[in-house]
């Protein structure tokens, strides 16, 4: 190797073109076994799928535009986005609360916290469920005085509302602590430094604090948020019954052929499910455009030098490779 180096160095001072080095790749035999492996349990089960009358495709391509499962879908949507907001809404109060110096704020986020995450989304929807059984009115007075007002309470939504309650106050929950961890990833140095500059508290939560934090909320957010959409599920348990699980639960009771029916329920999951990780994907490179630059740049620093000279890919084959690349950027920034 030392000889055939010397002879490569001596020919380029000679002026002639350096002889190209014969790199033998290093061969992975264990990666094609299990490449092989995953195609032909891939092409078996698309096999069983096209073979196998048990799945019952001419049933799910009958009801998989039915009018029914197209309500249902977009009753599930519906429960799912007023689900978040009022989460969001409430989680975002629990954050502040959490870090507040009140110690009745911090112990009362605190043990709302404990008991939603404590206790099964079921339960939480079967008490909502039966709220208007254990509480048939509300009566606002005087403690252990004359009532000055009585109110009924009925649930003329048919279940809806109290499954949005019971799924929104569980969300919160677990969207507290999601927040209340992006707003303690921003470094307390740039609060005082704003501080210091006079800026008032708001302004440093909006301006300052909640852009940094957002890098930190939004994927675990984008990943309840696709969780409460299959969350929605359990909504029976109010009972709420115009979702999608029941409308397609329903429709299997009438035609004896559950398979293809949570074939068309799992099918529309799957999509709405698809387009919320589209749009996941595009709201976290959004809000993660500088730290996603700083990671590129660790990874490969001759190339983010290169990009930000302006020289792009090109840098990479100038000769004496990508070290000479980022020499030449370093001194034309200079």
């Amino acid at each position: 190797m030392t000889t055939h180096r010397a002879e490569t160095a001596e020919t380029a001072k000679q002026g002639g073109a350096p002889e190209l080095i014969k790199a033998v790749p290093v061969r992975h035999p264990g990666r094609w076994v299990a490449a092989a492996v995953i195609l032909i349990l891939v092409a078996l089960a698309v096999q069983s799928l096209a073979t196998n009358p048990r799945f019952g495709w001419g049933t799910v391509a009958a009801y998989i535009l039915d009018v029914n499962v197209f309500r249902g879908v977009g009753w599930t949507l519906l429960l799912t986005v007023l689900s978040m907001v009022l989460a969001i809404i409430l989680a975002v109060i629990l954050s502040f609360m959490r870090e507040s110096d009140n110690p009745i704020l911090r112990w009362s986020s605190w043990f709302w916290v404990w008991f939603f995450r404590g206790t099964p989304v079921y339960t939480q929807l079967l008490f909502w469920g039966l709220v208007t059984v254990l509480y048939p009115s509300i009566s606002l007075g005087i403690p252990f005085g004359p009532e000055l007002l009585n109110v009924v309470l009925s649930d003329p939504s048919k279940g809806f509302v109290p499954a949005v309650l019971g799924l929104g106050l569980n969300e919160s929950a677990y969207l507290a602590e999601i927040f209340r961890a992006g707003l303690k990833s921003v470094d307390k140095g740039q609060i005082e430094a704003a501080e210091a500059l006079g800026m008032r508290g708001t302004k440093i939560m909006w301006r300052i604090v909640l852009p940094q934090a957002m890098r930190v909320i939004v994927p675990p957010t984008g990943n309840e948020t696709i969780g409460m959409l299959k969350t929605t599920s359990l909504v029976l348990a109010v009972p709420f019954t115009l979702d999608l699980t029941f409308v397609t639960n329903a429709l299997a009771n009438r035609t004896y052929q559950p398979i293809p029916l949570l074939i068309v329920a799992a099918f529309w999951y799957l999509l709405v499910t698809s387009i919320l990780m589209v749009g996941q994907h595009y709201i976290e490179k959004y809000y993660g455009k500088g730290v996603d630059n700083l990671v590129a740049a660790a990874v490969n620093p001759a190339a983010a030098k290169a990009a930000a000279a302006g020289l792009g890919p090109a840098a990479e084959t100038m000769p004496g490779g990508p070290t000479v690349a980022g020499e030449t950027v370093e001194e034309s920034g200079r």
